[in-house]
């Protein structure tokens, strides 16, 4: 817990405006950490990560409700194989489950991030009903994931570009992206889809996270 109090400290100093410190469900010693970093930061926003379950969610308020000002990230699968074979769901399904936990994210804060899980992988116009469902229950920020590292530039952009140009709503939401660097693409993904839209990009520390 030393440690990442110790570097939620530095990034307070860099500025970071946002800092994701942990998955508060998983075990106590996380919960523990993400509340002593919440109670600790003043000058940056502190997130807890949630997935689409509701003790999740929960856990994450327990855990940053000592904060100043926090946010809660709740994720769920959007694409057909993690739908069939992670989730034995439907899209309909997950749709419906997204926009409820969002809705109760919101109970415990206005600041709400959503995640489309495999988002690189999902077809686009599944993409865009998830996408705005999401900011209809009230997520305040999308982020969308090449989780496995599967996207070129090219196509993470194009990605972002449809979300820009045919959610009708995407104007109340901040579009994020979360990249990875499994083909040493994350930079560039992440600089072409700013160009494309983006207003968010998710970092990590040393490259682990």
């Amino acid at each position: 817990m030393k440690e990442k109090l110790q570097i939620a400290l530095a990034l307070e100093r860099m500025g970071v405006d946002v800092m994701e410190v942990g998955f508060p469900v998983s075990s106590p010693g996380d919960f523990e950490s993400v509340q002593t970093i919440a109670r600790t930061i003043k000058n940056s926003r502190v997130c807890g990560l949630a997935r689409c379950v509701e003790k999740d969610i929960d856990a994450a308020y327990e855990s940053l409700r000592v904060a100043e000002a926090f946010r809660i990230h709740t994720f769920i699968a959007t694409s057909p194989m993690h739908i069939a074979t992670k989730l034995r769901s439907t899209l309909p399904e997950v749709i419906e489950r997204a926009v409820h936990m969002v809705k109760r994210a919101r109970n415990y804060t206005s600041d709400v991030e959503f995640s489309c899980e495999d988002g690189g992988r999902t077809p686009i116009d599944d993409l865009c009903r998830m996408v705005e469902a999401t900011i209809n229950a009230g997520a305040t920020t999308i982020n969308i994931p090449d989780t496995v590292g599967y996207t070129l530039p090219g196509e993470y952009a194009h990605i972002i570009s449809e979300l820009m140009n045919r959610v009708p709503n995407i104007d109340k939401a901040i579009i994020s992206v979360h990249t990875h660097d499994d083909l040493g693409m994350a930079t560039g993904n992440a600089l072409a889809a700013v160009q494309a839209g983006a207003r968010q990009v998710e970092g990590t520390m040393n490259g682990l996270g």
